[in-house]
């Protein structure tokens, strides 16, 4: 990386992020809005990109959270860095998410985030995925 990295990061911004997760778990995505900056970029897991402002971003999140009749999280760590060439936290985290449809599929997996806070709001997502079978 070309940057240096310390653990210098305020528990707020952890809290901010895990919080963010149980939103999404409990469907309450205007809390989850709130816990993002005015505009995201985002990098999921399969290949999909975003970059624009936030709303536009929940939009099409409510629509897929709407797909589901619950989701289950399984929060296993957590670590805060902070990057000290552009003043940036990044908050990673390792967990398990199981999705059920209301079509009756389910759906889950091991997930690695990674996820930046600035000016204590997230503006930065990046997801990787390991299906479980």
């Amino acid at each position: 990386y070309n940057t240096t990295w310390s653990y210098d990061v305020s528990d707020s911004d952890p809290l901010l992020v895990l919080n963010s997760y149980k939103y999404w778990e409990t469907g309450d995505l205007n809390s989850l809005r709130s816990t993002m900056g005015d505009s995201m970029n985002v990098n999921g897991s399969n290949g999909w990109k975003f970059s624009g402002l936030s709303d536009s971003l929940m939009t099409r999140w409510q629509t897929f959270r709407d797909s589901l009749s619950s989701v289950s999280i399984s929060m296993d760590a957590w670590e805060k860095n902070h990057s000290v060439k552009d003043g940036a936290n990044f908050i990673t985290v390792w967990y398990k998410e199981i999705d059920t449809y209301k079509t009756g599929k389910v759906d889950s997996a091991n997930f690695a985030d990674i996820n930046q806070v600035k000016d204590g709001k997230m503006t930065w997502f990046s997801q990787y995925k390991q299906a479980l079978k």
